[in-house]
């Protein structure tokens, strides 16, 4: 294609939720809303269950006004507070009262449904009488319309009012979906249209509550809120969150910066996990981010895994499972299904439980199956657990299959991507915007595309599927051949994708005329973890990575400023992601380039340090002598997994935590960040301490 090219009606970028929005969540339940707590009619925020929205209009309104917003901050991940004043206004009797005579306590608890507690103070030496509005409603909404901001009237939408009970409800059916919300109030209440009014009389220095209650109904299940105070002892619907929770390692470091994203991180992972059952077994697994994102992403959901294998190893066991339990078994063009392929993302609103949209689940993405098996192998190195890989072991030859006979689409040895589903998705690597992938001068390629990562990981799989097919599985022969497949793979592509052009690099890609795709982009980072890179090239790679056009300070751009495509605000054209970071220093170390490995590392920590100490889905990619702190990217996920995961790779990266057989401690720690002690790793099914500074290390048994 040459010239600019209009996006797709239907974009991957969300829609922005605003710098004051809130965002609570516990599962698959999460709320948005402005800073006041208020859902407004229309707004990109709502209460959301299962990919349904519940809730599209929440609005509290004091005297006919709205009341003014003094504070407002999340508690915990399930919980928010808002504090809120009254601006002038007239009582019921007609009287004045003046501005912040009364104050109002909003308390946010999601987990489930939604449970909210309203508090209203007066602080006035005389009585007040004054009318309390509640606003509600519900469109129930696919997250799809939501984030793309269109909703088609297509089912039945009901309401009930039950003044006898101080209860709402709304309710759609549309085929053989069904969903509903009913709302409680704990005080006395009237319904006039879909509001509860409370008629308040408040004494002297006197307080008013209220409890209100919204319990979801999404087909025959019915959803109460778990959650009723800060900081509680929460309820988990399971024992694998719980020993998540209670099993994480402890750090302890010199450097109060590393300290603190590491407990950030802990608790956005267990506010981010989803709970799965396979064959009667629960998991959890991370959901890709929030708002947009709280479903089962294979290729997120994998790199999160990994990422925090030596943290919580039963995340990726989950993962494992789950991914393998949904692998695909027909060829569906419109899911963009093969057999053997893990899929990209599941949802369970109304578009896809309908069949209107094909993630039911969609299949689109062209790493996921790949990484489906590097998890399945490094999970083995840290646990030892060759019992879940002599299980999966059909899962992974499958997922093998389709790499050579789907993921091959025409014999030369890569694994391209070229969407068939009218809805699919253009690039199906981990930069799947449509504009995601260019030339150096601008041009979108031509489908299919072998991108260049894809191929490090496919290399690295069959190296690791090697090592399984001969310790665990008994198949010698499959061993050979994996082996043989890997090096010949290593020597084409060091052939077709390098280019001495710029000092030499990697392009990021073929086109459907195995034209090198020649953006010079951070995939290159990818290619050093896979370890598909040649040793001599190395070298070369790592000064690209590092160079002024791809380095901004805060760390490593998707796209080097000397490409025609690039923006520092383009979401996969200029910006730095966290993860995609993590990833590139892990490489960086593997080859040997500690002190550079460490340069990243330390730019994304002391980004965090800006940003509440945790690491946002992606932000700007303006040089640091531009920007003394990190610039918001403004539809970025918060939290979002990989990027949530990704401190834990830095500092097993800066550590040089490895696990195969023993865990070794190989640091390279920077004089900054001190000494550190980690105690309670997960290894071998036991735990372990490690203790470390500069380049000393050692790990002994946890006491």
């Amino acid at each position: 294609m040459n010239g600019p090219v209009d996006p797709p009606p239907a974009q991957d970028r969300p829609p922005e939720l605003g710098p004051d929005a809130i965002a609570v969540l516990d599962g698959s339940t999460f709320m948005v809303s402005d800073g006041r707590g208020d859902v407004p009619e229309g707004a990109v925020a709502g209460l959301f269950h299962d990919d349904t929205r519940f809730l599209s209009r929440f609005e509290l309104r004091l005297g006919g006004r709205t009341p003014e917003l003094l504070t407002s901050s999340i508690v915990d991940y399930y919980s928010a507070a808002f504090f809120l004043a009254n601006p002038e206004l007239q009582a019921a009797d007609g009287s004045r009262v003046p501005a912040h005579a009364l104050s109002v306590v909003r308390s946010r608890f999601v987990g489930d449904g939604l449970r909210e507690g309203i508090e209203v103070r007066n602080h006035l030496d005389r009585p007040v009488s004054v009318e309390l509005r509640l606003g509600c409603g519900a469109d129930f909404s696919d997250i799809f319309e939501v984030r793309d901001r269109v909703r088609a009237a297509r089912g039945t939408l009901t309401r009930f009012h039950d003044p006898d009970h101080r209860a709402l409800g709304f309710g759609y059916e549309h085929g053989a979906f069904r969903a509903a919300s009913r709302i409680h109030s704990s005080a006395p209440a009237r319904i006039e249209g879909d509001d509860l009014v409370f008629d308040l009389h408040l004494e002297p220095r006197g307080t008013w509550r209220t409890e209100v209650r919204v319990v979801v109904h999404l087909d025959e299940e019915i959803a109460e809120p778990v959650h009723e105070a800060f900081g509680e002892a929460v309820r988990e619907p399971g024992r694998v969150l719980a020993k998540w929770r209670d099993e994480v390692p402890r750090l302890r470091a010199d450097l109060d910066l590393l300290e603190h994203v590491y407990r950030r991180s802990i608790v956005d992972l267990a506010a981010l996990r989803l709970c799965a059952e396979v064959e009667g077994n629960e998991y959890s697994l991370p959901a890709a981010g929030l708002p947009w994102f709280m479903a089962i992403f294979g290729r997120d959901t994998l790199i999160t895994s990994y990422q925090a294998l030596w943290v919580g190893p039963d995340l990726a066991l989950g993962a494992l499972r789950a991914l393998a339990a949904l692998q695909g078994t027909v060829e569906d063009d419109f899911r963009d299904e093969e057999p053997g392929k893990i899929l990209h993302e599941i949802r369970f609103g109304e578009l896809s439980a309908l069949g209107l949209k094909p993630h039911r689940p969609y299949y689109g993405t062209a790493d996921a199956t790949p990484l489906w098996l590097i998890l399945l192998s490094e999970h083995r190195r840290w646990t030892g657990d060759d019992r879940t890989v002599r299980e999966l072991e059909p899962n992974a030859r499958r997922a093998l299959e389709w790499i050579d006979r789907y993921g091959d689409r025409d014999g030369d040895g890569y694994v391209e991507y070229a969407t068939r589903s009218p809805q699919g998705l253009a690039n199906q690597g981990w930069k799947d915007s449509w504009d995601g992938v260019r030339f150096a001068d601008g041009r979108l390629p031509e489908p299919p595309i072998a991108i260049a990562e894809v191929q490090g990981y496919v290399y690295d799989a069959k190296v690791r599927a090697a090592e399984l097919a001969a310790e665990v599985w008994g198949d010698p022969d499959l061993a050979a051949r994996l082996r043989r497949e890997a090096e010949e793979l290593r020597e084409r592509f060091s052939r077709d994708f390098w280019t001495d052009a710029r000092g030499g690099y990697y392009a990021i890609g073929l086109d459907r005329e195995k034209r090198r795709i020649d953006s010079m982009a951070s995939n290159m980072g990818h290619l050093l973890w896979s370890g598909i890179v040649p040793e001599d090239r190395a070298p070369a790679v790592a000064r690209r990575l590092l160079s002024p056009p791809m380095f901004s300070g805060w760390g490593i751009r998707t796209l080097s400023e000397e490409d025609a495509a690039y923006n520092p605000i383009g979401y996969h054209t200029g910006s730095v992601w966290p993860h995609d970071n993590s990833i590139a220093a892990a490489g960086l170390a593997r080859y040997g380039f500690r002190e550079e490995a460490n340069r990243v590392a330390m730019a994304m920590l002391e980004a965090a340090g800006i940003t509440g100490h945790r690491l946002p889905e992606v932000f700007a990619g303006y040089a640091r002598g531009d920007a003394p702190f990190p610039v918001r990217y403004p539809t970025a996920c918060n939290p979002q997994a990989w990027a949530t995961a990704a401190p834990f790779l830095f500092l097993r990266t800066m550590l040089g935590l490895e696990a195969e057989g023993a865990l070794r401690c190989d640091p390279h720690l920077p004089p900054e960040v001190g000494r550190v002690y980690l105690h309670g790793v997960h290894a071998f099914g036991t735990h372990l301490d490690v203790e470390a500074e500069g380049t000393s290390g050692r790990v002994a048994p946890t006491h």
